[in-house]
């Protein structure tokens, strides 16, 4: 059976290093799960794969959207998996890295066939929600699928806008499409989760960060400033420099709110990841690059 390799883990944990070794061993272009990645422009904000590595290895689903577009999961999921059975044709193994939770589960277990959101409905609910705030939308949601606002993380506004969005949609609740159904793949998918010692795992974040600066990332966020309330721009990284570019913050506490923020962000990313029994850890903190490449070699 054709093998699909999911590398997986936290931020800055060094999964593109490993992704494009075992990629350039099985001769294997990598698929990016990476939600950030997939918009064109982001570079040094989404640590996107440089010309170098691009030109070392292909990757699909970087840069290809602009950041006024919207993708969702399940969208990723049509796209991953057709993708997939193409390279498939050609290549036993193919290598799929990320850290995006959402995005890995819909490639790996299927999403729920919820239907597509009409492009016209969707500005008005986030018409609303820049108008009247998460909690209208709160209140709404929970008026319309009392179920699912028990459930969901309320301070979560895409999980909620989507939800409403779902309920103005189709006049039924949002949690009435949600049955969890683990979908058949016709291809074996090993997963593989990177991690490293907390205080290691911190100090990389934070390298990473000050590299980013080094390399232009305020040039950067200043190219999308005007558009800084997209959904795709509402992201580590560039809201806090727009707040420095608004006169809110200095940039120096800017620069600190990304690391702080980035860190949180790695320990959300854990918490996701250990709920899965199916990911087989690799500590690189214990471990060369060299060395978990080995062990990934051998769980297939």
């Amino acid at each position: 059976m054709k093998q699909v390799i999911v590398l997986l883990g936290p931020t800055g944990v060094g999964k593109t290093a490993l992704s494009i070794d075992l990629a350039t061993y099985y001769n294997s272009p990598i698929i990016s799960a990476d939600s950030r990645q997939f918009f064109k422009g982001l570079t040094i904000g989404t640590a996107a794969p440089t010309a170098d590595q691009l030109t070392r290895v292909p990757h699909h689903l970087v840069g290809m959207l602009e950041v006024e577009d919207y993708y969702s999961a399940s969208e990723f999921e049509r796209d991953a998996l057709s993708i997939i059975a193409d390279l498939h044709q050609t290549h036993d193994v193919v290598v799929v890295s990320g850290g995006s939770m959402m995005y890995i589960d819909a490639l790996c277990n299927g999403i729920d066939d919820v239907p597509t959101i009409d492009d016209e409905l969707r500005k008005e609910v986030y018409a609303q929600y820049e108008r009247e705030g998460l909690e209208a939308i709160q209140a709404q949601l929970k008026m319309l699928d009392p179920v699912f606002y028990d459930q969901v993380d309320l301070k979560n506004y895409k999980r909620v806008i989507h939800a409403l969005e779902v309920c103005l949609m189709t006049g039924k609740p949002y949690s009435s499409f949600r049955t969890n159904t683990k979908k058949h793949r016709p291809f074996n998918i090993v997963k593989v989760g990177l991690m490293r010692e907390r205080e290691e795992l911190y100090s990389r974040i934070n390298q990473r960060v000050d590299e980013m600066m080094a390399q232009g990332l305020l040039d950067e966020a200043k190219l999308f400033f005007d558009r800084r309330h997209l959904n795709s721009l509402n992201t580590v990284g560039y809201k806090e420099l727009f707040k420095y570019l608004e006169g809110e913050w200095t940039l120096d506490f800017a620069i600190e709110k990304i690391k702080q923020n980035t860190r949180i962000y790695s320990r959300k990313q854990m918490t996701w990841f250990k709920r899965d029994k199916e990911i087989n850890w690799i500590n690189l903190s214990e471990v060369t690059t060299e060395e978990a490449q080995i062990k990934v070699i051998s769980l297939l």
